[in-house]
C-alpha cells in the first residue's frame, strides 16, 4: 500500500475519533495520528552491532467539554469507542481552562503548498551496513585514529495525520536518512574523541559516507593533547557552527509564547525592544523545499508561511499558537505543535565575512567546538557552560583546548555577536560561525 493511501486510512481513523467524541458529549475535538518508521544499522570495527527496524502509529485524541479539556492517547489497535468516552470522562472531571481552544474555523487551511519532504527510497539493511562500514572506514584511515566507537545509517518517516471536529482535515509525510561515525584518537587518559554526521530529508542529498567518516577522524585527531588556559575576562568566544545552532537555540526558546506566559523567559518583557545586535535577523519558515523543520500545517491546521521573529535585533513576535496566543492577548502565528508552540527552520541572516576571516578578525581568543553541560538559567539568561575547542592567536588557530568554562549572560551575549556568513540550511535551525565578545573564560 502506498503512503498516501495509508495516510487516507489514518485519516479516516481520526476523523472517526472525532465523531466517537462528539456522540460521547464532547462539545468540540481534534485527533491526531502521529506515523513513524524507522530503519536503521550500525557497525564497530568492521563488524555489524546491530540492524533495527520499527513502526508505529500513535493516536492522540483531544476532547472539550465546555471549558474543560482532556487528551489521551493510544496506540493502533485501541479500542476507539473506549477512547472516546474516556475522554470525555477525563475532561469532564478537570478543572477548566480560560484559553482552551481549537483554532479558530476561519483560520483553517483549505490548501497548503507541497514542499517536497517525501523520498519513497527505501534503502535495505544492507545499503545502510554499508553507509556505516564506509564512514567507519575512512575515519580509521585518518592518521592518528586509534578505534572507533562506532558508525551508523538510517532511513526513517515521519508522519502527521490532523482532523479536528469543526472542518480541518489534512496529512503530510518526511522522509529522513542519516549517516553518523565517532572515533577515538590518542592513548590512555590523553584520548580525545569527536565524531561527525549528515541527516537530510531526501537520500541523495545525503554527504557521502566516506566524506563524513573523514571529517570525523580530522576533527578528533585535531583535538589530541589539549591545553588548559589562564582564567581571563573579557575573552572573544568564536562559537562552531555547530554549537552555534545551540546559541541561536536558547533565543528560539526565549521567544516561545508558552516561556513567556509561564514567566520563565529572560525575553519576557522585549517586545519591540532590541534584543541582539543590528544584523541580526531570525526568519522562521515552514516552507522550506526540503527543509528538515518544514510542514504545510501546524499542528492546529493553520498554515501560514515565513515570520520574521528577530527584525535587525528586534523582536517582532512570539511562537504562538492558538491558545497561548489568547492567554498573552494576541492571535495565533501558525506555530502551533501537539505541546505547544514550536518553531520550524529557523534561518539567521549571515553576515559579510567569511569563518576564516572573522577568526583573523579576533587576534586572540577562543574557538568552541563542543559544549559540555546544561548550564543555562531560562529565566536570568545567566549562561554558564564547559567548553573545548581550539586557542586562537594572532587570528589563527593554533593549539586544542579542553577543561574550561565560558560564562556571560545570553542577554548580553545577543547584543555582542558578530556573525559570519557559512550558513548550511539543511539544518532545522541554520546558524553560521558567531563570535561572541566580552565573555569569562574559566581554566588554570
Amino acid at each position: 500500500m502506498s503512503e498516501s493511501k495509508q495516510s487516507e486510512g489514518l485519516l479516516a481513523t481520526a476523523e472517526r475519533l472525532i465523531e466517537r467524541a462528539r456522540a460521547a458529549g464532547a462539545d468540540q475535538a481534534d485527533a491526531v495520528v502521529v506515523r513513524r518508521r524507522s530503519r536503521s544499522a550500525s557497525v564497530r570495527n568492521g563488524q555489524v552491532e546491530n540492524t533495527e527496524s520499527s513502526e508505529s502509529d500513535d493516536f492522540s485524541l483531544r476532547v472539550f467539554v465546555g471549558q474543560k479539556v482532556a487528551t489521551v492517547q493510544a496506540g493502533h489497535g485501541a479500542d476507539e469507542e473506549a477512547l472516546a468516552t474516556r475522554a470525555v470522562a477525563m475532561a469532564r472531571v478537570s478543572p477548566e481552562d480560560p484559553y482552551a481552544c481549537l483554532a479558530d474555523a476561519e483560520r483553517l487551511a483549505r490548501t497548503w503548498p507541497d514542499l517536497e519532504l517525501f523520498d519513497s527510497t527505501e534503502p535495505p539493511a544492507e545499503a545502510l551496513v554499508e553507509a556505516a562500514t564506509a564512514a567507519e572506514a575512512a575515519a580509521l584511515d585518518v592518521s592518528g585514529v586509534a578505534s572507533s566507537i562506532g558508525a551508523g545509517a538510517g532511513a526513517g518517516l515521519f508522519g502527521m495525520v490532523l482532523a479536528t471536529s469543526h472542518g480541518f482535515s489534512g496529512a503530510f509525510e518526511r522522509s529522513g536518512f542519516s549517516t553518523s561515525v565517532s572515533v577515538i584518537a590518542g592513548e590512555g587518559v590523553k584520548m580525545e574523541r569527536d565524531y561527525d554526521f549528515d541527516s537530510r530529508v531526501f537520500l541523495a542529498d545525503l554527504d557521502d559516507a566516506a566524506t563524513i567518516g573523514r571529517r570525523a577522524g580530522e576533527r578528533t585527531v585535531a583535538k589530541v593533547n589539549p591545553r588548559k588556559v589562564k582564567t581571563a575576562s573579557n575573552v572573544t568566544v568564536v562559537f562552531d557552527p555547530r554549537v552555534a545552532r545551540g546559541l541561536i537555540g536558547h533565543l528560539v526558546s526565549a521567544i516561545n509564547g508558552a516561556s513567556v506566559a509561564r514567566k520563565t523567559s529572560f525575553l519576557r518583557d522585549m517586545m519591540g525592544k532590541q534584543v541582539a545586535i543590528d544584523g541580526l535577523t531570525l526568519v522562521d519558515d515552514p516552507f522550506v523545499r526540503r527543509g528538515s523543520g518544514s510542514r504545510p500545517f501546524d499542528g492546529e491546521g493553520i498554515s501560514e508561511g515565513p515570520l520574521t521573529m528577530v527584525e535587525n535585533g528586534v523582536l517582532q513576535q512570539w511562537y504562538l499558537s492558538t491558545s497561548v496566543a489568547r492567554e498573552l492577548g494576541l492571535t495565533t502565528n501558525g506555530r502551533a505543535g501537539r505541546g505547544g508552540p514550536s518553531s520550524s527552520n529557523v534561518l539567521v541572516t549571515p553576515g559579510p565575512q567569511s569563518a576564516k576571516e572573522l577568526i583573523a578578525s579576533v587576534g586572540n581568543g577562543f574557538y568552541v567546538t563542543e559544549l559540555i553541560g546544561q548550564g543555562v538559567n531560562a529565566i536570568t539568561g545567566e549562561y554558564s557552560r564547559g567548553a573545548s575547542g581550539f586557542w586562537i592567536e594572532n587570528g589563527e588557530l593554533t593549539f586544542p583546548v579542553s577543561e574550561v568554562t565560558i560564562a556571560s549572560n545570553l542577554k548580553d551575549m545577543f547584543k555582542r555577536m558578530v556573525l559570519a556568513n557559512d550558513i548550511d540550511p539543511k539544518y532545522s535551525v541554520a546558524a553560521p560561525t558567531i563570535a561572541v565578545e566580552g565573555m569569562t573564560l574559566a581554566g588554570d
